[in-house]
C-alpha cells in the first residue's frame, strides 16, 4: 500500500514499536519488510510519540498535547520530518488506522500542516485524505461543523484539537503514576 502511494520513507511515531496482539507490527519487522521493498525507515517515537517521558506534559497522568508540542524534543521531531519531506514522500506510521483516532494526525499532522506542509492520509488501498477533508470529518463527528457567532474558523478547529486530543490522549496507569511519585520520593 505503501508504495502504490510513492512512499519512500517510513517515519514511526509509535513511542513504544511493538504489539503483543500484532508482533508484525513489531519495529524489527517493519523495519525489514520496509527494507525489502525499498522504503527506508525512521524511528521518531522519542520526538513525536504520544508517550512522551517528559513529565512536564501531563496533568494528572494524562498527557496534555500543547505542551508536548512545545516540547523541545517534539519541535527537532517536526523539523526532522519537514527537512526530509524536501527529498522524500514520507507516511508517519502509529497504531491506529482511523487518522481521527492517532495522535498522529490530531498532533503530529496538525503541527506539519501548520508549518505548510501538505498532509494526506492514506485511508486504505486506494483512498487519501487532504488533512483539511480530515478536520471537516472531526468538526462534524464533533457537531462543530455549523458556523460559530462567537469563534473564526481557526478558533473554532482549534477547539476540536483540543477535544480530540482530551478523548485520545494517553492516560499514564495508577500505578504508573504511583511508581513515578515513589521514584521522586
Amino acid at each position: 500500500m505503501l508504495g502504490r502511494h510513492g512512499v519512500s520513507l517510513v517515519a514511526d511515531v509509535r513511542s513504544q514499536p511493538f504489539s503483543r496482539l500484532h508482533p508484525q507490527f513489531n519495529r524489527g519487522l517493519v523495519e525489514s519488510v520496509l527494507w525489502k521493498e525499498g522504503i527506508r525507515y525512521a524511528f521518531l517515537g522519542g520526538e513525536l510519540g504520544a508517550r512522551t517521558q517528559d513529565s512536564s506534559c501531563y496533568v494528572q497522568g494524562k498527557v496534555q498535547y500543547e505542551r508536548l508540542a512545545a516540547s523541545d524534543a517534539f519541535q527537532r521531531g517536526l523539523g526532522w520530518v519537514e527537512m526530509n519531506s524536501r527529498s522524500e514522500k514520507i507516511a508517519l506510521i502509529c497504531s491506529e488506522r482511523e487518522p481521527l483516532a492517532c495522535h498522529r494526525c490530531i498532533l503530529v499532522a496538525r503541527h506539519l500542516h501548520a508549518r505548510g506542509l501538505r498532509v494526506l492520509h492514506i485511508l486504505n488501498e486506494s483512498a487519501v485524505e487532504e488533512h483539511e477533508a480530515t478536520m471537516e470529518r472531526l468538526l462534524a463527528e464533533l457537531g462543530m461543523e455549523e458556523p460559530d457567532l462567537f469563534r473564526s474558523r481557526e478558533e473554532v478547529i482549534s477547539l476540536a484539537y483540543e477535544v480530540q486530543g482530551q478523548r485520545i490522549a494517553f492516560e499514564k496507569q495508577e500505578d504508573q503514576i504511583n511508581s513515578e511519585i515513589g521514584a521522586r520520593v
